[in-house]
Parts: C-alpha cells; sequence; structure tokens
C-alpha cells in the first residue's frame, strides 16, 4: 500500500512539474527580435527622467543609442572606434543630413553660438579642457545631457552640471539645419543667438 501511494505522489509530483513549465513557456512571448525604437526611447526615459514616447527626437536618440559604448579612437569614425569630432559628424550626416567640419574648432565656426539655457536637442556643446582652445564636442541631448565619444569612456551620456563639465564648458552651438528644425517648435517662431565670444 505504502508502495502505490509513494508511486502515486511521485506521478503527481512530475504531472505538475510539467504543467508548470508548460504554464511558464505559454507566459512568455514568443521571441522576436525587440523593436529597437523602444529599446532607444526605455533607455533614454531611465537616463533623463522622462517619457520619451513623445518626443519628436526619436531618429537622434535612436542614433546615439546604437553608437553607445562604442570606444574611442582618435581619428576613428566608425563604430570599432570614434573620437568626439566624428562622433558629432556620423551624428549631424545621418540624423539631419548635414556636413560637420573634421575637429571641433572647425565645426565650432559653422554654428550660430548660442547660451547654456537656449540648448536644445541636437545643438552642439562645446569645451576647452585644459587649453585656451576649443579641445572637446558633444551633441545636446536634452535634460542638461550631452552624448559625446569621451577619451577614457567611448561614446557615453554625460552631464553639463557634472564638476567636470562644468568647468571647462566654452558654449553652445546651433548649426542652420537644427535651428530652422528648432524654429519650427519654437512657440515664439524665432532663436535668439548670442555674439560668438572670441576664441583665445
Amino acid at each position: 500500500m505504502k508502495k502505490k501511494t509513494s508511486i502515486a505522489c511521485m506521478l503527481f509530483a512530475c504531472l505538475f512539474a510539467i504543467s508548470q513549465a508548460q504554464t511558464s513557456s505559454t507566459d512568455q512571448p514568443a521571441s522576436s527580435p525587440s523593436d529597437p525604437d523602444n529599446l532607444a526611447k526605455d533607455y533614454f526615459s531611465q537616463i533623463m527622467g522622462v517619457a520619451v514616447s513623445a518626443s519628436t527626437n526619436t531618429k537622434l536618440y535612436q542614433f546615439v543609442y546604437e553608437w553607445i559604448g562604442t570606444p574611442y579612437r582618435l581619428g576613428g569614425k566608425t563604430k570599432k572606434g570614434v573620437d568626439c569630432s566624428k562622433f558629432a559628424y556620423e551624428v549631424y550626416q545621418n540624423v539631419f543630413n548635414t556636413t560637420l567640419g573634421h575637429n571641433s574648432r572647425n565645426i565650432y565656426t559653422q554654428v550660430d553660438p548660442i547660451r547654456k539655457d537656449e540648448l536644445k536637442p541636437g545643438d552642439l556643446v562645446f569645451f576647452k579642457i585644459r587649453s585656451r582652445n576649443i579641445t572637446h564636442v558633444g551633441v545636446y541631448i536634452g535634460d542638461d545631457k550631452f552624448a559625446h565619444a569621451s577619451s577614457s569612456r567611448g561614446v557615453m551620456i554625460s552631464d553639463l552640471n557634472e564638476a567636470y563639465w562644468k568647468r571647462y564648458y566654452y558654449n553652445g552651438g546651433r548649426m542652420l539645419t537644427a535651428a530652422t528644425q528648432n524654429a519650427s517648435e519654437d512657440e515664439e517662431g524665432h532663436l535668439s543667438s548670442t555674439p560668438a565670444p572670441p576664441i583665445n
């Protein structure tokens, strides 16, 4: 009798385990590639603490998201390695269909300088790091965050309010294409700009 009871218990346990396995497999969605647009939105929503789904800058966010983690390489311009100016160049080429210069100082000559409080996603941010000349450029993505190719960590997102970036921040700049796009979103229908500070 004990033998029959133990066999019945084992059968019941096996049936229960099989039914649980089937239930958990049916609960999970069929394996399909994740939507890269949603991944980018989720990523930037977490970083910036805002809902990006309603943003008009999905193409910009998507492009930056695809390059996050690309290693730094001076003169590089691919996902095998890229420097700050080439990263900005790739962003503008692919997102805004605009060609930038080949180094941060040259790029600065192509923009309308703007104050930090006027920055909009797609604008450029320039830095003078331990130099009297512009040495670094990034792409502003909103909420005081900017995407750039850091020499130590590759393509990443940083905050303009971090002490390091605050210390070396020089100016913002808006390309004609981005200025035109942002102007259509400006409630007043115009953009203000400040005169370019002299480059030492």
